[in-house]
């Protein structure tokens, strides 16, 4: 399973310190924007991620939880970004979304927030994102309800024969990773478990929990 780190921050700077504090152990990191429509409150702008330095080596993974990510997409492009996902819930058209980012040479994908059905899943996407909770700022408990949700999309892929990756975003720690794992997850996305607390120590808990259990 790949683990990568997610950065939802408001502020700049404290964005800016999480994003060094662990660019030398990951290959990816995720910049989750947040617009005010979709969810309440604004990360800090996108474009400011273009002022860090010593990150040359870094794969950018953004994931727009936003209205009309299609019209975010330009922005994506001006960081570099390798992987653009959107949530579906204010996407006018998945098809045309996943499109526009595969031509221009980027990894595109769909995200679902936890009590969004899944539906018909675009042909070309790469990757599906599930929140495992209620997407935004607010710390909200992890729903084992991603369980069956991960079940129906694993369905989806075979019976569609589609290549897309899964990944889960939202509540991930070191005592359900293991499990995420076993239900078929190779991405997991974690805020907390790495930036709360000692970020080195915590990397390597939930490293070996997603290699180990």
């Amino acid at each position: 399973m790949q683990i990568i780190p997610t950065i939802l921050e408001k502020d700049f700077a404290q964005a800016q310190n999480n994003i060094l504090a662990v660019k030398d152990d990951f290959k990816w990191i995720q910049i989750d924007v947040i617009d005010g429509y979709f969810s309440f409150g604004k990360t800090f702008e996108l474009e400011l991620i273009n002022k860090i330095d010593q990150v040359e080596n870094i794969l950018w993974d953004i994931h727009l939880m936003v209205k009309e990510p299609k019209n975010w997409i330009k922005k994506c492009d001006f960081i570099s970004a390798s992987r653009i996902i959107g949530q579906v819930e204010m996407m006018s058209d998945k098809d045309f979304f996943i499109k526009t980012i595969k031509d221009m040479g980027i990894e595109a994908g769909l995200a679902y927030d936890i009590n969004t059905e899944i539906e018909e899943i675009t042909q070309d996407t790469d990757i599906v994102l599930l929140l495992g909770r209620k997407a935004g700022f607010e710390p909200e408990p992890f729903d084992d309800l991603i369980f069956e949700k991960i079940k129906k999309l694993i369905q989806i892929r075979k019976e569609k024969r589609l290549n897309f990756k899964i990944s889960v975003d939202g509540g991930i720690n070191e005592k359900n990773i293991g499990q995420l794992k076993n239900e078929g997850v190779e991405i997991a996305y974690c805020g907390g478990a790495i930036f709360n607390g000692i970020v080195g120590n915590n990397i390597k808990k939930i490293k070996y929990a997603g290699e180990n259990e």
